[in-house]
């Protein structure tokens, strides 16, 4: 009774302003203001959560109506909270020209700067938006001055809509016809700052083909215009309304011309107007009583017997009804209950409530489910052999053969992309601001001038995810942690046949060889081969115009493999101390594992390691990086001038334990001196208290902090790094947080999507991830996405859709190698155990 007074009550409120959580409630749906801070990746501004799902997102002012992520947006300086009047107001300046000068994503802006309030008032079961400018829209921007509200895609194709007395569907691609705007806006699909221009001279020639302009000027022609238009009106948990108090609303398909577009309604900014230019009201359906599912979390890989089993139950904070948590096993006549017992009650996290329910006595071998009311888990198995095949396997077997750059990669009849790039790399312009973080100084470093074509270049690698480009951190950081989980678990495993030769890769052919040596020697080969060509690191390859670098499918269409022309990719350079430090310890340790296998590029990666510790300082942000490629040097080389650098840092690595200690760890035997030992035990009880009270802050055992990523890689590293301070020191540092990252990939995270962030692996898995395959709506078996993201302040979501990099992206550098050194360290765990 007492719930439903409050879902009654609340009700007949509407929208009220929560002055703790910061945004609008009504029963089961939720209305953000300017929360959020990511409007490039659809997470900002006006945002709507109906019922568990977020439908709508970013309203706000733009410069056009379907807008790419690299058109301009507004800077917000001030959100203002006023309970007793119902509404948020924040004040915001257009446009945000630092927010792209910083070496990411560089472009042109309009020549019109203003500034604008937003108010949001809640106004029984509906939000009144208003928009007021302090100046006029000039007459050259009308049309293109809009407010608009972009709407997931994903959950649209084949549903309905009505813009007052038109009706329509969603369609599953984008249809024509196209409008053309009129060219007077000057961002049209040039990225690159004016100033940039004169560097580009040297680089002319035959582009065949490739252009910078992408054709921002063309978008959809509206599917529908009027004043009226209600969202999916034949669903009750996802149907609202929009009504203009003025301009008229129109209805675009964004994937006119981005492919990563939404759908988006626009009003255009009328002339003339200011103080309520824009006047929506947006009237979501609440539906009565609605309360969110329980959610049940676990593995969808499994549990080996002897390890801890615990299913997660998530909760609406609201509900205090507890139902019995039930285990059953999958027999071939049907489901046999295991064990009930009450759930332990673990608090609120986020939005929610969670219950734990432990089964960890559990150990007969077979399939089960937990089942939570009329909520059920995924189907899972407990076996001794949970970790043994198709867990961390399509690591080595599909996702890194996958991304190799310089290679055409066959897969029986498939061709996941041809040979590619063999014509890296020309250096890159001075004084120029590329896009994705990459910029050039004053200078080349390097006895290369622009435009000149690098040798040694066109080898080795493995492409950054659906970007193609090659980071020096994401290259070193996969060898490193492959190297480590060779030395650690005794990889040996054989299924492709890789040859540097004739440029081909063969998936499920075995050749004889330890996939995960080849792959380290292939991450080595361009690294290693950059720094001999260069005399020093690069800071990355990647393509030099924007064409290429959105190009989805096969990696060979970016250029014609013929070195010297216009569609080259460019090598870039830069002084950064913690990089290249943190790329010789990478460069040591990988050195070890050449041994007896690829001997001399192996003798190179530990020249090159030694070198770049000598010559690069190590001071400021730089000294933990120092002390990182110190250790590795020492267990490559056991020379006495390590052990004495690292001697001399004693106080900086006591007092940095929680980010040196468990690479410093490894080495402390090594060091065999009593003082440093000392120094470093004494050091690591604060470390395990730290851990605790981090891993306490969720009911998954493991601290959730997504900043815009999901946060499932920064999970994974800390389970990585943790599985070292366990094998240096057990006593203090138990195997829990281990598996807790690793079931947290694997399935138990926050929020209603469940599956297995890792693809192709668990009964559901991300089958949907942002990779070379994306427009396809695919997958690359082994890649690990980031996951589960937080919609500010409190929504964890993972949406299936191909085009949401900070929810479903691959990379390299340790997406996908530490969630199989985690499978692996399980595996090693769980059989000693047996």
């Amino acid at each position: 009774m007492k719930q439903e007074s409050c879902c009654k009550a609340l009700q007949e409120q509407g929208f009220k302003l929560n002055e703790t959580t910061g945004y609008f409630q009504n029963m089961g749906v939720d209305v953000m203001a300017f929360d959020d801070i990511y409007p490039e990746g659809h997470q900002s501004g006006v945002s709507i959560i109906m019922h568990g799902n977020r439908v709508a997102t970013n309203g706000d002012i733009r410069f056009e109506q379907t807008p790419g992520q690299w058109q301009p947006v507004p800077k917000q300086e001030k959100r203002e909270l006023d309970v007793p009047a119902n509404a948020i107001t924040t004040s915001l300046r257009f446009p945000d020209t630092a927010r792209h000068l910083n070496g990411f994503n560089p472009m042109i802006y309009p020549d019109f700067e203003f500034a604008y309030k937003v108010a949001v008032t809640g106004e029984g079961s509906s939000i009144l938006v208003t928009v007021d400018l302090d100046k006029p829209v000039p007459e050259r921007f009308l049309g293109k001055v809009c407010f608009n509200l972009e709407l997931f895609p994903g959950a649209l194709f084949g549903k309905p809509w009505i813009m007052d007395k038109k009706q329509g569907f969603f369609p599953e691609q984008p249809n024509g016809p196209v409008l053309t705007q009129s060219p007077n806006y000057l961002h049209t699909g040039d990225f690159r700052q004016p100033e940039a221009k004169a560097d580009l001279k040297h680089l002319s020639g035959d582009n065949k083909g490739y252009s910078p302009i992408i054709a921002d000027d063309l978008i959809a022609e509206p599917y529908a215009v009027g004043k009226r238009f209600t969202v999916r009106p034949d669903d009750a948990f996802n149907r609202f309304t929009l009504e203009s108090k003025g301009a008229e609303l129109k209805l675009y398909d964004g994937r006119m011309n981005h492919n990563n577009g939404w759908v988006a309604v626009s009003s255009e900014v009328p002339a003339n107007a200011t103080k309520g230019a824009i006047q929506w009201v947006i009237t979501p359906h609440a539906v009565k009583d609605w309360t969110y599912p329980a959610v049940v979390q676990t593995s969808q890989v499994g549990y080996h017997p002897t390890q801890m089993k615990t299913a997660i139950i998530e909760l609406d904070k609201r509900e205090g009804n507890r139902e019995m948590p039930v285990l059953f096993k999958i027999t071939e006549t049907g489901e046999q209950q295991v064990l009930s017992t009450s759930g332990q009650e673990w608090g609120q996290f986020l939005r929610y409530s969670y219950l734990k329910f432990d089964f960890t006595d559990i150990r007969e071998e077979g399939l089960y489910k937990v089942r939570y009311g009329s909520s059920e888990s995924a189907i899972f198995r407990i076996a001794g052999d949970v970790y043994d095949r198709g867990v961390w396997q399509p690591v080595l077997e599909y996702f890194l053969p996958v991304q190799m750059c310089h290679m055409r990669v066959n897969e029986k009849y498939r061709v996941w992309h041809g040979l590619c790039h063999d014509d890296d790399a020309r250096m890159a312009p001075v004084d120029f601001n590329h896009y994705d973080g990459y910029a050039q100084g004053p200078s080349t470093l390097t006895r290369y001038q622009p435009g000149d074509a690098v040798p040694g270049l066109n080898i080795g690698g493995w492409h950054d995810a659906g970007d193609f480009d090659l980071r020096v951190e994401s290259q070193s950081g996969e060898f490193y942690v492959l190297t480590l989980a060779y030395e650690a678990f005794g990889v040996d495993y054989d299924v492709t046949a890789i040859n540097q030769d004739t440029r081909i890769t063969e998936i499920h052919q075995p050749d004889g060889k330890n996939d995960i040596l080849q792959q380290i020697e292939h991450g080595l080969l361009t690294v290693v081969g950059g720094y001999r060509a260069l005399g020093r690191l690069y800071r990355g390859i990647i393509c030099n115009d924007l064409r290429q670098y959105v190009l989805l499918g096969d990696s060979a269409a970016m250029t014609d493999n013929i070195k010297g022309n216009a569609d080259d990719r460019w090598v870039f350079t830069e002084n950064n101390p913690p990089r290249e430090l943190t790329t010789a310890a990478h460069l040591a340790a990988a050195s070890r594992a050449m041994r007896g296998f690829n001997d001399t590029l192996g003798s190179q990666a530990l020249e090159a390691a030694v070198e770049l510790f000598e010559v690069t300082d190590g001071t400021g942000r730089a000294q933990a990086a120092k002390i990182h490629a110190a250790v590795e040097l020492l267990l490559t080389t056991g020379e006495q001038k390590y052990k004495d650098f690292l001697r001399s840092e004693t106080e900086f690595i006591a007092g940095a334990i929680d980010k040196v200690g468990w690479y410093v760890g490894r080495a402390e035997k090594v060091m065999n001196d009593p003082d440093f030992t000392k120094a470093i035990r004494e050091a690591l009880p604060a470390l395990k208290e730290q851990l605790v009270r981090q891993c306490g802050e969720t009911p998954y055992g493991i601290p959730y902090r997504p900043h815009i990523w999901g946060a499932g890689w920064g999970i994974q590293r800390m389970g990585f790094e943790y599985y070292y301070l366990h094998q240096a020191y057990p006593e203090l540092f138990d195997t829990d947080l281990i598996f807790n990252a690793l079931n947290f990939v694997l399935g138990c995270h926050p929020g209603s999507n469940t599956m297995s962030f890792a693809s192709g692996i668990g009964a559901k898995s991300a089958t949907v991830g942002y990779g070379l395959n994306r427009a396809d709506w695919s997958y690359i078996p082994g890649g690990v996405i980031s996951g589960t993201a937080l919609i500010r302040p409190d929504f964890p979501e993972l949406l299936v859709f191909p085009y949401l990099w900070q929810q479903v992206e691959y990379v390299m550098g340790g997406g996908s190698s530490h969630f199989m050194f985690l499978a692996l360290a399980a595996q090693r765990l769980t059989k000693e155990k047996d």
